[in-house]
C-alpha cells in the first residue's frame, strides 16, 4: 500500500493542533480571559517565528509594502478574528456545542468558494460533506443525533458560528496570497498586523481588570497554543490550501471532534465510546470522497 502523500497529513495536522486548542481554552476560561489567550498567543508566536522569518522578511519588504491591503485582510480574518470569536465562545458554550459548530466550516468553505468563485461543486464532494458532518454529528450528540434538534443556541454558540464564518472567509480568500511572497514572510506579516488591533484590546481587558496567574499550567497553556495551533498549524494548512484548494483541505475541518475526543481521553481520562469509532470512520469515508484521496495496493 503506497504512503499517502505528505500534503494530506500537512492537512490533517492543523485540526489535531486546534483541537488541543479548544481543549486547553475551555479548561482554562475561567484563569485566562479569551483576549489575554489571544493577544500572548499571537505575541509568543510572532517571537517564535521572526528569527526564521526576518531575513526573508526583509528580503521581501517591497512585496510586504505592494501587498498591504490583501495582508491586513488576512491579518483581521485569521488573526485577530479567529481565535479570539472562539476563545470568546468556549467562555459559555459547552464543548459539544463548539465542537459541532465548527463542523460547518467546510460546507461554508464550499458554498463561499461557488459564491465568490463560481467553484463546481461535484457529487462526490457533497456525499463526501453530508457523510463526514453526520460522522461529527454523531460524535458531538454522543451517539444520540435525535437530541441534535434540542440544542439551543446561546451567545458562545453565535461566537462559535461567527469564529466558523471568519475561518471560512479565511481560507477561500488564500487564493488571493501573493505568489511570489514565501510562507514565512507572509506569516509572521499577518501576526504583526493582527497584533496591533489584538494590542488595543488587551489593553482594554486589562483596564477592565482581566489578569491572570502566571502559574506554569498557565505558561504551558500559552506556550503550546503559541506554538502549535499558531505558528505550525498555519504553516501547514496554507501550504495544503495552495496545493489542495479550499474547498478539498476544508474537509479536514470534520477531524476537530475526532481529535478532540481522542485528547480528551489521553488527557482528561474521558472513555472512549462505540460512538467515536463509527464517527470517526464516518468522517474519514467522507474525507476521502470529498477530496479525491485514493487508497491503492502496490
Amino acid at each position: 500500500m503506497n504512503a499517502i502523500p505528505p500534503i494530506w497529513l500537512l492537512a490533517a495536522l492543523p485540526p489535531l493542533f486546534w483541537a488541543g486548542n479548544f481543549v486547553l481554552a475551555r479548561a482554562l476560561h475561567a484563569d485566562i480571559s479569551p483576549l489575554a489567550l489571544s493577544f500572548w498567543r499571537w505575541a509568543i508566536a510572532l517571537l517564535v517565528l521572526l528569527p526564521f522569518a526576518y531575513a526573508d522578511l526583509w528580503r521581501q519588504r517591497e512585496l510586504l509594502r505592494r501587498h498591504w491591503p490583501v495582508l491586513t485582510l488576512f491579518a483581521l480574518l485569521g488573526i485577530t478574528n479567529y481565535n479570539t470569536f472562539a476563545y470568546l465562545g468556549l467562555q459559555s458554550t459547552t464543548a459539544t456545542n463548539a465542537v459541532l459548530l465548527t463542523s460547518v466550516t467546510p460546507v461554508v468553505i464550499l458554498g463561499l468558494s461557488v459564491l465568490f468563485f463560481r467553484a463546481p461543486l461535484q457529487r462526490a464532494q457533497i456525499l463526501g460533506i453530508l457523510l463526514s458532518l453526520a460522522g461529527v454529528i454523531l460524535v458531538a450528540t454522543e451517539g444520540r443525533p435525535l437530541m441534535l434538534g434540542e440544542m439551543e443556541l446561546n451567545r458562545g454558540d453565535l461566537w462559535i458560528l461567527a469564529a466558523s464564518l471568519d475561518w471560512a472567509l479565511y481560507s477561500v480568500f488564500l487564493r488571493w496570497r501573493p505568489r511570489e511572497l514565501e510562507p514565512k514572510p507572509f506569516l509572521a506579516a499577518i501576526i504583526a498586523i493582527g497584533l496591533l488591533p489584538l494590542l488595543g484590546l488587551y489593553a482594554w481587558d486589562l483596564v477592565s481588570g482581566h489578569r491572570f496567574e502566571p502559574n506554569p499550567t498557565n505558561l504551558a497553556a500559552i506556550g503550546y497554543v503559541a506554538v502549535f495551533p499558531s505558528v505550525l498549524a498555519y504553516v501547514f494548512w496554507n501550504r495544503a490550501v495552495v496545493e489542495m484548494g479550499p474547498n478539498r483541505t476544508g474537509q479536514y475541518m470534520h477531524l476537530i471532534p475526532i481529535f478532540g475526543a481522542g485528547l480528551a481521553v489521553l488527557l482528561l481520562g474521558e472513555r472512549l465510546h462505540v460512538y467515536h469509532l463509527f464517527g470517526a470512520l464516518m468522517i474519514a469515508s467522507g474525507i476521502a470522497l470529498a477530496t479525491g484521496i485514493r487508497w491503492r495496493s502496490p
